[in-house]
């Protein structure tokens, strides 16, 4: 019974892991097309009245949900999913 205690300490320890990213918000998926339109994070920023920071914030969210490390993949992966509309 010891045994058992601790294992299911150490699995409460542990993080829970996802099978699949979560969905962009509402927010991110705005960004995600000017991104593609091809603006910068402070033009992004210029034009929904936010801080370039929060910009920044919104992309890292946004690859890490995909699972990319950079914003290439990112729209590489937002194209074979349907994210982005192609214009």
């Amino acid at each position: 019974m010891a045994v058992q205690t601790k294992i299911s300490k150490k699995r409460a320890l542990l993080p829970m892991r996802r099978k699949r990213p979560e969905a962009l918000t509402e927010r991110e998926q705005e960004i995600l097309q000017l991104i593609w339109s091809g603006l910068k994070n402070k033009e992004i920023a210029e034009r929904l009245a936010i801080s370039v920071k929060t910009v920044e914030a919104h992309r890292a969210n946004m690859m890490k949900k995909v699972r990319v490390s950079n914003a290439a993949q990112l729209l590489n992966a937002a194209i074979q999913e349907g994210l982005i509309q192609i214009q």
